[in-house]
């Protein structure tokens, strides 16, 4: 069986033969059941019910993910019209996902290094000013509609994504059909060098839709033939301000677990630093890095940290694990509540008995990096919780100052 790219991609007479641009992928016909992820088909071999010779995405996306592309034409790519020896500079960038919370990251350290830095970006009816003022250039696209992808590519030595999907958003869009239409394009269009970062355990966990498609990605670029690099990433030392920090210093809920789980949070400063350390070394061409901070924390322990900083106690409401697993198991029951289930099952994952992290002396010793470098999840806080309420004091200060009394 087949399935085809969107017709913006179709192949026409004359155009130029390239590997992997696959408008047609096929999945192996001795897989028990195959089912169309646009643009291609993920294989899988659960244990389907003798009714149905597939099951529906949002039940179970893959057990075994096989991704073959054949040798086929692109007409997209022959429209970029890149001639033989056309040269491309090795500080040309292209970063994917420049405006989240890594992703802008990537483009100042990027900047501040001496690259030339491109950004692809969603038209949005507020831009990405703060691109174009810290110096990079922006380009519109979405990966979503793979039509707007290959001009992006034209002259860019490193593809760097960063992106993911929006929460309003099925997670299979962006994150694997856009995925696949954006390595596609930057196979076909002759990209030196692809870097990807996906989530650390993505292949243990193949009931979760995002880290299997993590991992299907991860397959898809190296079957693909691509000069890459994958990192795996722990968790963001960022994404715990809003999450804890500022509400307790709002004296807001802080919803938590009672799970065990540790994470190992790494600053996306050191992610970005650490990245680019990774692509000047030729030795880490082709290798699966992963990434994680100095010290694994449950969340209890993270919680407690902000008390200390903030000076006061944080009103926590747990939300115990059992919980999470009906719900997900209720909004499984709905198409409409589908992608629900998808972003809870990987709840469930954060919320179970497991560690999320890696030793990092190799990884270290590989880059030549020393570990007195990577900020401690202390040190990160500390500097936040000062800063704020520093901030706090003398707006409070100020606030005086202007009182009139009559």
């Amino acid at each position: 069986m087949a399935c085809r790219l969107p017709t913006q991609l179709a192949t026409t007479p004359g155009s130029v033969d390239y590997y992997a641009h696959p408008l047609l992928i096929k999945t192996p016909s001795h897989l028990p059941c195959r089912h169309a992820l646009s643009p291609i088909r993920l294989g899988f071999s659960p244990s389907p019910s003798p009714a149905t010779s597939c099951l529906s995405p949002p039940l179970l996306w893959r057990r075994r993910c096989y991704v073959q592309p054949p040798l086929i034409r692109c007409a997209a790519a022959a429209a970029a019209n890149l001639a033989p020896g056309t040269p491309v500079r090795g500080t040309s960038i292209l970063v994917v996902g420049a405006t989240g919370t890594l992703g802008r990251q990537i483009v100042r350290r990027a900047l501040d290094e001496g690259y030339d830095v491109r950004c692809l970006v969603r038209p949005r009816p507020y831009p990405a000013d703060f691109l174009r003022d810290w110096g990079a250039t922006v380009v519109n696209a979405d990966l979503s509609k793979p039509e707007t992808i290959p001009a992006t590519l034209v002259g860019v030595h490193t593809v760097i994504d960063c992106a993911t999907g929006r929460p309003e958003e099925p997670i299979k869009t962006v994150d694997w059909e856009g995925k696949v239409a954006l390595i596609q394009c930057a196979k076909a269009m002759g990209i030196q060098k692809f870097v990807f970062f996906s989530i650390h355990n993505c292949d243990k966990h193949p009931e979760v839709p995002l880290m299997e498609i993590k991992y299907c990605t991860e397959k898809f670029i190296k079957d693909l033939g691509l000069n890459h690099i994958i990192i795996r990433l722990c968790g963001f030392m960022q994404g715990l301000i809003g999450q804890y920090a500022v509400p307790i210093l709002e004296e807001k809920s802080v919803w938590g677990t009672d799970a065990p789980t540790r994470i190992a949070y790494m600053d996306t400063q050191d992610v970005a630093r650490l990245t680019f350390i990774a692509l000047r070394n030729e030795k880490v061409n082709g290798k699966l890095l992963t990434f994680a901070g100095p010290r694994a924390w449950t969340t209890q322990e993270v919680i407690t940290l902000c008390e200390r900083l903030a000076g006061q106690d944080a009103n926590v409401t747990t939300v115990p694990v059992s919980v999470l697993r009906v719900t997900r198991q209720v909004t499984r029951l709905f198409e409409w509540t589908s992608d629900v289930a998808d972003r809870l099952a990987f709840s469930e994952v954060l919320s179970s008995d497991t560690v999320f992290s890696v030793p990092m002396s190799e990884t270290y010793g590989l880059l030549g990096v020393d570990a007195k470098d990577v900020v401690t999840l202390e040190k990160y806080l500390q500097d936040y919780f000062t800063n704020i309420l520093k901030k706090l004091k003398d707006m409070k200060a100020q606030s005086k100052q202007a009182d009139i009394y009559f």
